[in-house]
């Protein structure tokens, strides 16, 4: 049986990257998650009775609680997902993201360091996956960035995790870690925190409320179904080098005006509205936000190279699953827009 340490794993991504891999047989997963805004119990409900899955409430952080987790489960491979990830909210509080993303995540690394030290000659093939995002490049004007492009963040969010790539990277330099970096794109599906794009779009026109569009809509996006994000990851845990950094992508690019109006003509074929109007007919563009990307686009051909993985859900099909997910668990989202977030924008630095 190997053992998963997944931090994080409350979350969008971290609970579909768990629902991924507990389907292979002999696989069992620790998961660590603080439960903040954006992690909830809700999230991983149909987890929590599995036997092979553990939830830990914790920190990552939390120095002591974390080298007994690791001490106790001696899991084979550590994923982090856990993270601050909102670029608004970076705007609105860039304090938490350092904490988080740079600080947190450096207490995390560094008691990871220390328990593989002492397991490192059993558990040979013992590996750290730091879960990066492609932000880190920002914005580029031609072509698609490979690993090797030059980090150039613009915001605070793409700051810290490019910071948190760089504490990763000399953890395998100077202690030999054996440390591997994705950089996913735009990932959307299941459980997805409804502040991003995507779910808080087809939540307003659910709901009949303006679906808000940055500036001119004409950011470009490459976007990637979660399941597509996750096999990708379990990919480069088996076949990924050392210290390398993975690309994972769709090889789509798409603005954010044409991406909400795919969610608004899937709409309209699945659910019209009551008043017979073109659910496009909600959407509301607002002033841009601060240090807006125009536009990102990585490579993935190294991934494809050095692993069997490629993406295999396209954009229309999974808008359409995912809306459809939403269509039939609206009891999660409606506590969540209840409860925790009600939709509000975000990352204004003038809010007049």
């Amino acid at each position: 049986m190997k053992t998963y340490l997944v931090t994080g794993g409350a979350g969008f991504m971290g609970s579909n990257f768990i629902r991924s891999i507990i389907k292979e047989k002999g696989n069992k997963v620790i998961n660590v998650d603080n439960l903040t805004y954006a992690g909830s119990l809700s999230t991983i409900k149909d987890l929590l009775s599995n036997k092979n899955h553990i939830f830990i409430k914790s920190d990552i952080s939390n120095i002591k609680k974390i080298r007994n987790i690791l001490k106790k489960f001696k899991p084979d491979y550590v994923v982090n997902f856990a993270a601050e990830t909102h670029v608004d909210r970076s705007i609105d509080n860039p304090d938490i993201f350092i904490k988080t993303n740079i600080v947190a995540f450096f207490n995390f690394i560094n008691n990871v360091k220390e328990f593989w030290s002492k397991i490192k000659k059993k558990k040979q093939k013992f590996r750290f996956i730091l879960v990066s995002t492609d932000e880190v490049y920002g914005s580029l004007k031609s072509g698609k960035a490979s690993e090797e492009y030059a980090i150039w963040s613009s915001s605070p969010y793409s700051a810290s995790k490019s910071s948190a790539e760089q504490i990763a990277l000399s953890y395998y330099r100077t202690f030999k870690l054996p440390i591997i970096i994705s950089r996913s794109s735009n990932n959307y599906g299941p459980y997805q925190f409804p502040e991003k794009l995507i779910p808080l779009s087809i939540i307003n026109a659910l709901n009949e409320k303006k679906i808000n569009i940055y500036g001119n809509g004409l950011q470009i996006r490459n976007w990637i179904h979660v399941d597509d994000n996750n096999n990708a990851i379990i990919e480069i845990i088996k076949k990924g080098k050392l210290s390398n950094i993975y690309n994972i992508g769709h090889n789509n690019e798409i603005t954010n005006v044409k991406i909400v109006k795919y969610i608004c003509y899937i709409l309209n074929e699945v659910l019209p509205r009551k008043n017979k109007k073109n659910y496009t007919n909600l959407i509301n563009f607002v002033k841009d936000r601060p240090g807006h990307d125009i536009r990102y686009a990585q490579s993935i051909k190294k991934i494809k190279k050095e692993t069997s993985w490629k993406p295999n859900i396209n954009l229309k099909n999974g808008l359409k699953q995912t809306i459809f997910w939403y269509l039939e668990n609206k009891e999660w989202w409606e506590e969540i827009i209840k409860n925790k977030y009600s939709g509000k924008r975000l990352g204004q630095i003038d809010k007049k």
